[in-house]
């Protein structure tokens, strides 16, 4: 039934101004305003909606993941840009000083939050 319909994502954030600097300005993408919040253009032709929400809670997974070339380039080129990364020191995921998993059996990845607290990635599997 649904095969052949278009969909998207949507994400919840407490300061639409912030989000559309945020995904905008500093990570570069189209961000297209709307009366409802944002809509941001995606790679590949994939679209990803963000909405007003007073009582806003972070995700506490990742929402958003951003395949890429290069990690460690990726996370160089948004440090500058004032992106924090997540580090995480966990039996089973340990990330190194520059915030990136490797070699733990998955993908080379690194995760940030958006203003919001929405946690986002940058990833690379050769899978």
């Amino acid at each position: 039934m649904l095969k052949d319909a278009k969909a998207f994502s949507s994400v919840s954030v407490n300061d639409l101004s912030a989000a559309k600097r945020f995904y905008g300005d500093v990570l570069g993408l189209k961000v297209d305003e709307m009366p409802e919040g944002l809509s941001l253009q995606l790679a590949g032709g994939g679209a990803v909606f963000f909405y007003p929400k007073p009582n806003h809670e972070p995700a506490t997974f990742t929402v958003l993941n951003f395949q890429v070339d290069d990690v460690d380039q990726a996370v160089a080129e948004l440090k500058k840009r004032g992106v924090q990364f997540e580090h995480y020191d966990m039996p089973d995921l340990k990330t190194d000083a520059q915030g990136i998993a490797r070699g733990h059996g998955g993908p080379t990845i690194a995760w940030f939050k958006d203003p919001a607290g929405n946690i986002l990635s940058v990833l690379n599997d050769p899978r």
